[in-house]
């Protein structure tokens, strides 16, 4: 039987690959059950009663380790993802060329919506502790404005517009959070009963018919 060569330059780049995949896997996992931690405990017991190293020890990791996710308590319990600006451009860009750019971040958010409807025991209490603890509130807001700019940018390219010089880039990138936040607003108001991705889609109808007043 004839033996098969293996090449070690690529045998060394696939272990190199997956050893790094494993790594970020490791690193998002961590990432999350302190993100986790931080949720429940300030659900529990108040923001203003919850330390860093009772988020650690609920992890089941160090404080030290704590401070290479998140650099205080109040990150952690936002538990903002510092690729989702990335992700969410990227996710933009490499929809179909045939899409017109509405319907590409229309899109983006449905898959977005779906995903977070199935994780009922991250995005509820999430969302129920935020809302309780509107100092929170001005973190999300800076996030925001990291992920509309890198946003607009990817629009700019798809478009042939430029940032700052023409005004479609910028304000599709504020509308698109606008309507993810409404939809979220809602899907919090009814006790996470209603479908997320309809909602999603509801908010986009609506833009997309131009914001009529609605029928007295």
């Amino acid at each position: 039987m004839r033996k098969l060569k293996v090449c070690s330059e690529c045998n060394i780049r696939h272990t190199s690959g997956v050893t790094s995949g494993l790594r970020e896997r490791k690193k998002r996992a961590t990432r999350l059950a302190l993100h986790q931690a931080a949720l429940q405990l300030v659900a529990e017991r108040g923001l203003d009663r919850v330390s860093v190293d009772d988020i650690a020890e609920r992890a089941d990791v160090s404080a030290r380790t704590f401070f290479n996710y998140f650099p205080t308590k109040d990150d952690a319990v936002v538990g903002l993802d510092p690729s989702a600006p990335r992700q969410l451009a990227e996710a933009f860009a490499n929809r179909p060329a045939s899409e017109t750019p509405v319907a590409a971040i229309r899109a983006v958010h449905h898959d977005q919506a779906e995903e977070m409807a199935q994780d009922l025991d991250l995005w509820p209490l999430r969302m129920k502790v935020i809302d309780a603890h509107p100092g929170l509130i001005g973190r999300l807001a800076a996030a925001f404005g990291e992920s509309e700019r890198v946003l607009a940018e990817a629009i700019a390219a798809r478009t042939g517009t430029r940032v700052g010089t023409d005004v479609y880039p910028t304000l599709l990138a504020a509308v698109q959070a606008c309507a993810m936040r409404t939809a979220l607003h809602r899907w919090l108001s009814t006790d996470f009963t209603a479908s997320l991705p309809a909602l999603v889609d509801d908010a986009w109808d609506v833009l997309a018919a131009g914001l009529p007043a609605p029928p007295h």
